[in-house]
């Protein structure tokens, strides 16, 4: 089992910047990818972006390249969502999921664990 608990979120004005982080315990970190996905209110949940296992290798949506970066502390079982430049449509609730193989796409239901989600809203 993979217990992730994310922090960091809140509300930011269109613009601005925002560091989530998600701290993952009861397996090892370098054995698993991790990725970051967002859901708002009667929408399917939406791939952010995710980082293998030594952080060699990143994928991004569309909506968010050039904004976001994703960086992962293999040492500290963390890995973090930078958010730069967020505009008003970014508002969702961010979760963090883990997966115990090399996977770093998007699709939601092949990764195995889930956290709890934290909010980020960005006003206009």
């Amino acid at each position: 089992q993979v217990q992730l608990v994310e922090s960091g979120g809140g509300l930011v004005q269109a613009g601005g910047s925002l560091r989530l982080s998600c701290a993952a315990s009861g397996r090892p970190f370098s054995s698993i990818c991790m990725g970051w996905f967002r859901q708002v209110p009667g929408k399917e949940r939406e791939f952010v972006a995710a980082i293998s296992y030594g952080g060699g290798s990143t994928k991004f949506a569309d909506s968010v390249k050039g904004r976001f970066s994703i960086s992962r502390d293999n040492a500290k079982n963390t890995v973090n969502l930078q958010m730069n430049s967020l505009k008003p449509e970014d508002t969702a609730v961010y979760y963090c999921a883990a997966v115990r193989r090399f996977y770093i796409g998007s699709e939601p239901n092949l990764y195995d664990y889930w956290g709890q989600g934290t909010q980020v809203t960005v006003s206009s």
